[in-house]
């Protein structure tokens, strides 16, 4: 039995998830593929003049979140392989725990998606600098800043009662984030005025804005042009 425990905990290779927590997240996936794929009028990806467009409905925008999560998994990932300078133990640790949520994210919506997902996105990471904590950091935070109003701004535009729980689910997780990243920068700036309004509202934002900022750290060109915009 104790074999069998830390057969199912240990990490697969190149995720940093324990085969336990995959297995849960594949089995939540497939169920949730299962209420997509009975979405006929709702477009799956399609590739025009080497763009790859995300498709339409609920579909488009499970795979507008997929590709946010596939772009911050291969951020933290690349972090956690080898740390800034000077990163501390605690540091390490919760980025660490962040790159195996972003990556938690990211099979979920894989698996939820099945045949109707994008393929894997190529990364561009050239303009940070992985030896440094500023860089590091402010990538982080611009990343994770991104993250929180990206799903903000999604959530009106989806259908399914089901999927709009999940959102929520994943934006909080987004958001302990990005708090945490903000206080690393600067203590007390988890919930300062650049994101937070005066009505204590989170920012939000569409997804046309978002991608443009994500496309800069892409060398896959993602197009938008049939999501829902209301």
């Amino acid at each position: 039995m104790k074999l069998e425990n830390e057969a199912q905990t240990q990490s697969l290779p190149g995720t940093g998830v324990s085969r336990r927590r995959f297995f849960t997240i594949a089995g939540v996936g497939l169920l949730a593929a299962s209420t997509i794929a009975s979405c006929k009028k709702d477009d799956g990806p399609s590739t025009s003049n080497g763009a790859v467009d995300l498709g339409s409905g609920d579909v488009g925008i499970l795979n507008y979140a997929y590709a946010l999560e596939q772009l911050e998994a291969a951020f933290y990932t690349k972090v956690a392989s080898g740390f800034y300078a000077g990163a501390t133990s605690a540091e390490k640790d919760r980025l660490t725990e962040i790159r195996d949520h972003e990556i938690a994210h990211r099979e979920f919506f894989k698996n939820a998606l099945g045949s109707k997902a994008i393929g894997s996105l190529e990364v561009d990471f050239s303009k940070i600098d992985f030896t440094s904590r500023d860089s590091v950091l402010a990538t982080a935070k611009a990343f994770e800043d991104l993250g929180v109003s990206a799903y903000n701004g999604a959530g009106k535009l989806i259908v399914t009662p089901d999927y709009l729980v999940l959102a929520g689910k994943i934006v909080s997780v987004e958001a302990r984030h990005a708090a945490y990243i903000r206080d690393l920068i600067s203590n007390g700036s988890f919930a300062d005025s650049t994101a937070v309004d005066m009505n204590g509202l989170d920012m939000a934002k569409m997804p046309a804005d978002v991608l443009a900022v994500a496309g800069t750290f892409l060398k896959t060109k993602i197009t938008a042009n049939s999501l829902p915009t209301s």
